[in-house]
């Protein structure tokens, strides 16, 4: 298949997802002079919404996927639950980055960690039940554990913690049994994850290290750089990038770790932009999405240089008022915006619900000690984890 080198605008670009990181890359996308297609089953999605194009139909629609092959002249993807037999399919005739390969390892757990201890990268003990025979004994230091789907689990769904094996028998099975990888629950130090940019050419653009913590599975909290040491920050940098050169990955790939006595895990490969990288909006000379777009269309990567200190806190649905209660829908936004230095960022989304990602904010500062200051004071004022 012929392709030009570099694709330039007004050119069209396909997004397979309509979610926050499809409407993301939709603005840096026109930004920068593209127009783009949004294919979504949800006729209110976020991209859809500001999209050129929005096809409403589900990933796996011949007719769709047909017409985004036609008109668009490189297609990506902002969420890994997209089929890789849609990517695959529409490699045939248009580039596709990320691989319909990639996403396939990313978006099965079970391969996911395979893939991971096979590259002969550190990774925390795991088991793959397949079968509930599989689910080794009380004495198996394997527990306590988490068991986690194979497939379609993220932001903490479909896991469950168990700390022998009739507590893996029970979770499994309310699981229907469908393939699961237990893995053990260890003592983490802090959590953190590396979000980058890996062009065709095999050039490498990595994002600062950052550092994370989670509320109910859901990442609640992102500083950047990293508090913990050069070390640490490093080779997180290092490994993040030996996942994707050993994935041949092509696109923008985020790589969660643990650390645990002072060593990195890798946990979790998002194959798209990160919720971790959010801050790259406020924070870097180049955004995560605008290195999405340049990575698809063959540009040259930007730079990702951090030029201020930043803290960014997810909105979840949880913190929106109950309209027939208190006849307010929306938070108390006052708040939030009275920080001058502190970005907002609302997603559209035209439903809130506990748990759902409806924006985020990012606070900045010359000083990391006071953007989280500043950022956990905004967060405990919109009642965030109450």
């Amino acid at each position: 298949m012929s392709q030009p080198s570099m694709i330039l605008p007004p050119a069209m670009l396909g997004m397979l997802g309509g979610g926050q990181l499809g409407r993301f890359f939709v603005i840096a996308a026109h930004e920068m002079g593209y127009k783009v297609t949004v294919l979504d089953p949800d006729e209110n999605s976020p991209a859809g919404q500001i999209a050129d194009v929005h096809i409403c139909a589900k990933y796996d629609d011949e007719t769709a996927l047909d017409k985004m092959a036609q008109t668009c002249q490189a297609i990506t993807t902002e969420f890994e639950n997209v089929p890789a037999a849609t990517l695959s399919k529409l490699s045939q005739s248009v580039p596709v980055r990320p691989s319909a390969e990639s996403v396939a390892i990313a978006q099965h757990r079970v391969s996911e960690k395979n893939f991971i201890k096979n590259a002969g990268l550190p990774v925390a003990p795991y088991a793959v039940i397949q079968a509930e025979s599989d689910l080794p004994a009380d004495d198996n230091e394997i527990y306590p554990a988490i068991l986690k789907v194979a497939r379609f689990g993220y932001d903490g769904k479909g896991q469950a913690r168990v700390a022998n094996l009739s507590e893996a028998k029970a979770a499994f099975s309310a699981f229907s049994q469908e393939e699961c990888v237990l893995e053990k629950m260890l003592k983490l130090d802090y959590e953190v994850s590396v979000v980058l940019a890996r062009d065709v050419n095999g050039h490498v653009a990595t994002f600062p290290t950052a550092e994370n913590s989670h509320l109910n599975g859901i990442l609640d909290v992102s500083i950047v750089p990293a508090r913990g040491s050069d070390a640490v920050n490093h080779q997180a940098q290092k490994l993040a990038i030996s996942v994707a050169e050993k994935l041949e990955y092509t696109g923008v790939l985020g790589v969660e770790f643990f650390v645990c006595d002072g060593e990195l895990l890798v946990n979790e490969i998002a194959p798209r932009p990160h919720n971790s990288g959010h801050y790259t909006l406020d924070a870097c000379v180049t955004n995560q999405f605008e290195q999405q777009v340049r990575v698809m269309t063959g540009l040259p990567l930007g730079s990702s240089r951090q030029h201020s200190p930043a803290v960014m806190v997810n909105l979840l649905g949880d913190i929106w008022p109950d309209a027939k209660v208190t006849q307010q829908t929306e938070p108390d936004w006052k708040l939030a915006f009275g920080v001058p230095t502190l970005k907002m960022h609302l997603y559209g989304k035209n439903e809130a619900r506990a748990g759902r990602k409806m924006g985020h904010f990012t606070v900045l500062n010359t000083s990391r000690d006071d953007a989280i200051k500043l950022a956990l004071q905004v967060r405990s004022e919109l009642n965030i984890g109450n």
